[in-house]
Formats: C-alpha cells, sequence, structure tokens
C-alpha cells in the first residue's frame, strides 16, 4: 500500500476557514500518514498556523507536520516556535529555508537560522526525531551549481532530516533522475515525490515560474483544448495526476505528498482512481 499525505495552508478569512475544514473532512477519509500546514512568506501566516495546529493538535485525530522557515525571525523567535508546536504535541517538523516576501532574493535575518541545514540542526538538537525537508528534481531557481541543490540535501540529510518531500514535477524521469542521483550520493532518506493537482492552470503557471518547475508542452496542450471549461479541466487534473501516481508508484515510490492548495474535489479523485491511502475504495 502507497502512504498519502497532504499539504494544506492556514485559511485567511472564515470563507476559507470553512472550506479548510471541508476539505480536511472529505480527504481524511484516504486516512493519511500526516498532514501538514504551511507556513508563509516570511512567516507571514505564523500565528494563523499556529491556531489552526492547536484546533488540529487538540482533536487527536491526524498525525500532524508543521512547517518551520527561519525566514524574519530571530533564532530565539524561531526556538520559542519550536518549543510552542512541542507543547502541543507536535513532533514532526518540515524545515524549510522558506520564501521572502514579495519574491525578494533570500536574506537570512541578522539574529536567525542562516538556511534549512542550521534548521534541521537546531531541531535535531532538541530531541526532534521526525523532521521533513525539501528537495528539487528540477533545479532550484537560487541555486548556484546543477549540483547544489543536492550538495544541501546531503547537509540537510546529516543533520538530522528523515524524509526529503519533492518540489511538485510534472516528468516522471526527474523524480526517478534524483533518486538515482541521491543513491549514488548515498543520501540514505526516503524520497517522497510531491503531487500539484493543476485545476487552476493559470496558478500552477505562476508557482512553476517561481520555483523553476517545467511545465512540459503535453500539459499545456492538454489544457489549451479546452480553456475556460472548469469541469473539462478539473478532469483532466485529475487524468492527471492518477497518470503520474501511477507511474511513481509502479516505479517503486512508496509514499505521495499531495499539495492539496486546500481544495479536496481533484485530490480526493486521484485517490480513489489509484487506490491510494488506508481509506480508499
Amino acid at each position: 500500500m502507497t502512504d498519502i499525505s497532504f499539504e494544506f495552508f492556514p485559511p485567511r478569512d472564515a470563507r476559507m476557514v470553512a472550506q479548510f475544514w471541508r476539505a480536511l473532512g472529505k480527504l481524511q477519509a484516504f486516512a493519511p500518514r500526516f498532514i501538514s500546514l504551511t507556513d508563509g512568506a516570511g512567516g507571514s501566516t505564523r500565528v494563523r498556523a499556529y491556531e489552526l495546529l492547536r484546533q488540529l493538535s487538540a482533536q487527536k485525530r491526524h498525525q500532524i507536520a508543521a512547517h518551520l522557515t527561519c525566514v524574519g525571525a530571530s533564532r530565539a523567535a524561531t526556538d520559542a516556535t519550536i518549543a510552542a508546536y512541542q507543547k502541543l504535541g507536535i513532533a514532526h517538523f518540515v524545515a524549510l529555508r522558506g520564501d521572502m516576501p514579495d519574491q525578494q532574493k533570500f536574506a537570512p535575518h541578522p539574529a536567525g537560522y542562516s538556511g534549512s541545514v542550521a534548521l534541521v540542526a537546531a531541531l535535531a538538537a532538541r530531541g526532534v526525531r521526525e523532521i521533513s525537508v525539501s528537495a528539487y528534481p528540477e533545479r532550484h531557481p537560487d541555486a548556484p551549481s546543477p549540483t547544489s541543490d543536492l550538495e544541501i540535501l546531503a547537509r540537510k540529510w546529516q543533520a538530522g532530516a528523515c524524509r526529503a518531500i519533492a518540489q511538485f514535477c510534472f516528468e516522471t524521469a526527474a523524480l526517478l533522475r534524483l533518486r538515482d542521483a541521491m543513491a549514488r550520493a548515498q543520501i540514505d532518506i526516503a524520497l517522497v515525490p510531491g503531487i500539484m493537482p493543476t485545476t487552476n492552470f493559470a496558478g500552477v503557471l505562476r508557482m512553476a515560474k517561481r520555483c523553476g518547475a517545467a511545465v512540459p508542452r503535453w500539459l499545456r496542450q492538454r489544457y489549451e483544448r479546452h480553456g475556460d471549461d472548469k469541469a473539462a479541466c478539473r478532469e483532466i487534473a485529475a487524468e492527471v495526476g492518477a497518470e503520474q501516481c501511477r507511474a511513481l508508484t509502479e516505479a517503486g515510490f512508496g509514499q505521495l505528498h499531495f499539495y492539496t492548495l486546500n481544495q479536496s474535489a481533484v485530490v480526493a479523485r486521484i485517490c480513489a482512481l489509484c487506490r491510494l491511502g488506508g481509506g480508499a475504495p
């Protein structure tokens, strides 16, 4: 059986709060291994994230992973956030460098952690044993060389990370190349492909541009044939996602991570089509 996990973001208003709980309610039927909650650019959603994590922890229904970045916060503030999450009973963290507001070039806080490697080490020093980090099947826009992403991943593993969640990628071959490169480098860490259901294709194009993910011609063509037909776009998103999930499971990947964008319909359709998760029909 393939394990799955779902990523959500902290909603910003009452309407989106209701949408989040609806989405979670529908997706929890697939028995995810864990759910994760993101931390916005520059830590902009940290207060909302804490409140939602508090509510989720109180329910005791899910294993929860709290995203943690080192942007815009001192070491003392970051350490306090770690302690507050641990007090809630959260034992799994997704440690990331984080994005600067308004797509500025990354600059560490003068009194903060320098990046993801230092953040992983700080979590490990505080007794955290389940630390997930990011991995890049395609070159990160800020990577100074073709090999630097892999070198940083190796350092994160050495610092204490146990899982690498891949940036979304539409070409399965790129994920296979990354897995092979990790094996050659003897990086003994689980690689979990990230799946991005492409309902809002214009939005995916914007996100792909920011993170350096390629959008293949065949995918563009499938959407261009249907224009603004939302029902058709949802069906394409489910078909494309299911095709990729099948290819990845057949290639031996044992866990998949879904970037839900707080939506449930297409993710649930993919999971049902591929019979993913402990609660799949």
